[in-house]
């Protein structure tokens, strides 16, 4: 199985959760504008799958704004590309709530299967700590009082939902 990625760091965590080092390629797939990670990782799994004519294994992370109606969602990393992370913060006004989202995509010649988990949280009024990668420094995790950046992380993976899907994917694909 190939894991199709552009960040190192995920492919670190993905491994150390798994327990299993990863061929990876840094494929460059379309995407497709969508809020919703599932629409969004089937479809790169699919392309990613055709191009290679092997297992493959994809990922997208949203964060979804309660308060935006589901904004960015998928589109985070748009959002990312055109603003700071002070700027993302800035435009919650009053509900800080968030739901961050892994969809962990597997593909092969029986199709795509999915392998999401999702936690509830908060976004921090400004970004603290630099662990970790993306807006890691703006989730709060429910119950929380740290940003997933300013954990380590061992700690982070206790609440993290990339390690729930994976967890799931480990269970069946692994």
């Amino acid at each position: 199985m190939i894991f199709i990625t552009g960040n190192s760091d995920k492919v670190r965590e993905l491994e150390l959760i798994l327990g299993q080092k990863l061929e990876t390629r840094d494929l460059d797939l379309s995407e497709i504008q969508s809020i919703d990670s599932e629409v969004v990782a089937t479809y790169k799994a699919q392309n990613a799958y055709n191009l290679l004519n092997k297992p493959v294994l994809v990922e997208d992370t949203s964060l979804a704004f309660i308060g935006l109606n589901g904004l960015p969602g998928a589109l985070i990393k748009s959002f990312l590309q055109c603003l700071t992370l002070q700027q993302i913060v800035d435009l919650l006004k009053e509900n800080r709530e968030a739901i961050a989202k892994t969809c962990l995509a597997y593909c092969d010649n029986n199709g795509v299967r999915l392998f999401t988990a999702e936690i509830l949280g908060q976004i921090a009024k400004e970004p603290k700590g630099e662990k970790g990668f993306g807006w890691d420094s703006i989730f709060i995790p429910s119950g929380q009082n740290k940003t997933f950046g300013e954990m380590e992380p061992e700690e982070k993976n206790k609440f993290s939902m990339r390690q729930k899907a994976a967890e799931k994917l480990k269970g069946i694909v692994f």
